[in-house]
């Protein structure tokens, strides 16, 4: 396909970085670069709560012909809300650091998880987009990306994209599930219901308890309409203002993950099973040999069918998140790159 013509989808990469990730976000945009977007030249934008210094904007610019935007995060985006308890929320930290809980005594990485949960797609450089594709410092890819991946998530319909899931450590969110199912009770008119349900993928008992299973959002290729959404509003205002963000740790994968499953139907959803990626220290690695061909991961390293991923119960759920060969030619083929 035509990658520069009128009708493309406004896609982007966002990547959000301090100005000391400069070597990893290269190492990353590297990656992105030879895999993808030396062909089809998609934006970046660049987000950070502090000014870019010139030599991040310099020795990022180098590495691609694409469009970069560089943004900074102010206050409202990226702090504390008056509705916060701060001295009680730094008491919340010490507390989950003496027991050892992951990030449990970083103050930043509430701030980065709120921000991801429920403002960086409200930055007005994100302003004029249909899509994103999250990256972040160091991580690689594995396989060439040989179509429009944004085109072709438009054009399907698709509003989310993923490559690995998970549980979530229960520690860091005990409080989660309770909130989360008050918001349905209030609002069921935003709930997905029936076999295109991805509900029950989140649960093994019922929806007495959230089993923790999520999609890692250090990848995600999203609809930027559905995250401004009424509806997507509504559920992360709601979150806030019970302060699990500070009081506890909520992520913004499971954040994610769960309005994912109570307001996208399956069909809306897309397993990326031909983008080999690793984030630290997992790997997805497509096994099927057509799709080997242009990966160089090793396929012992697949993380989807061990103990800790939740392929297994999303597959039984959904038993075509897995595209044959016949389906991924036909779903990709008219986005093929062409000079």
């Amino acid at each position: 396909m035509n990658t520069n013509g009128p009708g493309r989808v406004k896609g982007a990469f966002v990547i959000l970085a301090r100005n000391s990730d400069l070597n990893g976000v290269r190492h990353s945009m590297r990656q992105v670069e030879d895999r993808f977007n030396r062909n089809f030249n998609y934006p970046y934008i660049f987000l950070n709560e502090q000014d870019f210094t010139d030599e991040f904007k310099a020795k990022t610019s180098d590495l691609t012909n694409a469009e970069i935007k560089y943004g900074k995060i102010d206050e409202s985006m990226w702090g504390y809300p008056d509705y916060i308890n701060q001295t009680y929320a730094a008491e919340c930290r010490q507390d989950m650091h003496q027991r050892r809980i992951i990030y449990g005594g970083s103050e930043s990485y509430r701030h980065m998880c709120r921000f991801q949960s429920g403002f960086f797609f409200r930055h007005p450089l994100l302003d004029d987009l249909d899509y994103y594709w999250r990256v972040e410092p160091h991580i690689n890819y594995y396989c060439d990306i040989e179509y429009d991946v944004f085109q072709m998530m438009k054009d399907n319909d698709f509003k989310y994209g993923w490559t690995l899931s998970l549980t979530e450590y229960k520690e860091t969110i005990p409080t989660l599930w309770k909130t989360v199912k008050e918001f349905m009770d209030k609002y069921p008119e935003y709930m997905v219901k029936g076999d295109e349900s991805i509900l029950p993928w989140i649960t093994d008992d019922n929806y007495e308890n959230y089993n923790g299973c999520h999609f890692w959002s250090n990848f995600e290729i999203g609809s930027v309409k559905f995250l401004r959404s009424e509806k997507y509003l509504k559920y992360f205002d709601y979150l806030d203002k019970k302060g699990g963000f500070f009081y506890e740790r909520w992520g913004d994968a499971p954040v994610h993950s769960l309005a994912v499953a109570m307001m996208l139907k399956n069909s809306e959803v897309h397993f990326f099973n031909d983008i080999g990626y690793f984030h630290g220290p997992l790997t997805h690695c497509p096994i099927e040999p057509y799709l080997q061909k242009k990966c160089h991961c090793d396929t012992k390293d697949n993380f989807d069918w061990t103990s800790w991923s939740c392929m297994t119960r999303y597959s039984k759920l959904h038993p075509n998140v897995i595209w044959d060969q016949d389906t991924y030619i036909n779903k990709t083929s008219p986005y093929l790159y062409y000079e």
